[in-house]
This record gives C-alpha cells, structure tokens and sequence, in this order.
C-alpha cells in the first residue's frame, strides 16, 4: 500500500468517527433539570431568601435512618402549609411529592425507591415566611 491510500483511509476513518460521535450526541436523552428554566431562574432570589430562613433547621428537618429503610422529614409545630420532594437527577420520571401530614412528620419508606444519589427538598410556610432544606442521600 503506498502513501496516497493511507491517507485517504486515515481522512475515512477520521469522518467515520466524526459521524459516529454525531449520531450519538444527537440521540442521547438529555432531561433538563427544570422544564421551565428560565423562569425559575428569576425567581431563584426568593429561593435564596427561603434557604437563609431555614438555617436554624438544616440538620434537624430531613433525616435517612438506613437501619429502617426510611427517610424522615419532621417539620416544626408552626407549619402550615408544606411538602418534601424526592428529587432523582439521573431520570426525571421517577421524581414525586409527599404533602405534609397532619402530624408533621412525613415518613418515606426507602424499599420502593431506587438505589442512587436522590435529593430530598423539604418546602414549607409558616404563614410568614417561607423555608427551604435540601439534602442529598445515596440510597444502596
């Protein structure tokens, strides 16, 4: 085989490959984190407000006991109105709400739910302000 073949050869399997990674990135399933992203973006200074209420409670309001398989949110007696949300990052269908309960207490069994990294983000009012904790936990 001389020169002259070898070249083209390399330039084929150089746009060979430059197809094949094309037809992959085109295809691949992108979820954006938030449908509506722009929006959310604006009002993010609220959300900077809900997060610097809810500093006195970042470590008490969301806890994962493993030993019971269950993830715990207890909000405090001045609740009104709330919810936690189970955040999974990796595939947007398996996201849910859990409303807050009468108790204040939201129990989430954790069997039913995928292993992974899941977000746990507990909103809640207490008909003055608003407050905002996330935690993250890698359920096995």
């Amino acid at each position: 085989m001389n020169w002259g073949k070898s070249i083209v050869l390399a330039f084929v399997l150089f746009a060979g490959f430059v197809g094949f990674m094309a037809y992959n990135m085109a295809t691949a399933k992108v979820d954006l984190v938030q449908a509506n992203y722009y929006q959310t973006e604006i009002d993010y200074e609220k959300q900077i407000s809900r997060i610097k209420n809810a500093k006195p409670f970042k470590d008490s309001i969301i806890k994962y006991l493993p030993a019971e398989k269950t993830i715990n949110v207890a909000f405090p007696e001045t609740v009104k109105t709330g919810e936690v949300n189970f955040y999974r990052s990796s595939d947007k269908n398996l996201d849910f709400k859990v409303p807050i309960s009468k108790s204040n207490i939201v129990v989430q069994p954790t069997k039913d739910m995928q292993k992974g990294m899941w977000k746990v983000q507990a909103i809640w009012s207490d008909g003055k302000q608003e407050y905002f904790v996330e935690n993250e936990y890698n359920l096995p």
